[in-house]
């Protein structure tokens, strides 16, 4: 219940400007992180998209042929509501369904989906090792999993620069774009305090998954993780 009411209330404040912030503070970036992110996905049945928002991911995984059917579970109504108008546009309603829903109690049988994919959703669990210990049981054996997430850059330069910009112009872009004072602050402080990298495989190893790795992408601030169950 608190997850839903801190998680859930924040994102369902700024659904409303999430997409159009996201593709102005990326300069279009996020975008091309998502397709790269998919493409290197094998082509399965069944997908869960955790954390699925307003769609972007469950709509790429369609659109590459890499799933056919997704199914998108997040805690924000409004989210959801709004990935639900983009998903009718793209006339994929037939192959990605929504659910509401807790990442920490999945509710889904054991072995029940090929793959499950997360884009820049984890770092908002409030017990990262439980998460992902749900996405790993509700895994069919063999199965995939695909995490997107921020990640800090090693250059020193590229470092100083991704701090100067999430510590004060993505909070002040967001807070004037979205009229939210706080959610853009939190964003920020979400993204500083998440653990990136080895750290990142080392955790998966530790929650149950086979050969973690990752790939960065612009210098580091995303990072892809692979695993599988």
């Amino acid at each position: 219940m608190e997850e839903k009411q801190h998680i859930g209330k924040l994102f369902d404040r700024i659904a409303g400007t999430y997409d159009r912030l996201n593709h102005i503070l990326s300069l279009n970036v996020d975008r091309r992180w998502r397709r790269r992110a998919v493409k290197g996905m094998s082509p399965c049945t069944t997908v869960l998209d955790v954390a699925v928002g307003t769609a972007d991911l469950a709509i790429e995984l369609i659109r590459q042929g890499k799933a056919s059917r997704v199914v998108g579970i997040d805690l924000s109504l409004e989210m959801m509501r709004i990935g639900r108008e983009k998903v009718e546009r793209q006339r994929m309603s037939d192959r990605i369904t929504f659910r509401e829903g807790s990442a920490l109690q999945l509710p889904y049988e054991d072995n029940s989906f090929d793959a499950v994919t997360c884009a820049f959703g984890v770092r908002n669990f409030s017990d990262l090792e439980l998460g992902l210990d749900e996405m790993r049981r509700v895994l069919k054996p063999g199965g995939q999993l695909m995490v997107l997430e921020f990640s800090y850059p090693r250059n020193k330069m590229v470092a100083w620069l991704y701090d100067l910009y999430f510590s004060h112009i993505l909070p002040a872009v967001g807070r004037f774009l979205s009229k939210d004072k706080t959610a853009y602050t939190y964003l920020n402080k979400s993204v500083k305090n998440f653990i990136w990298g080895e750290k990142m495989t080392a955790k998966l190893t530790e929650t149950g998954f086979r050969v973690p790795r990752f790939t960065t992408y612009s210098y580091g601030i995303a990072s892809v993780y692979r695993a599988t169950k």
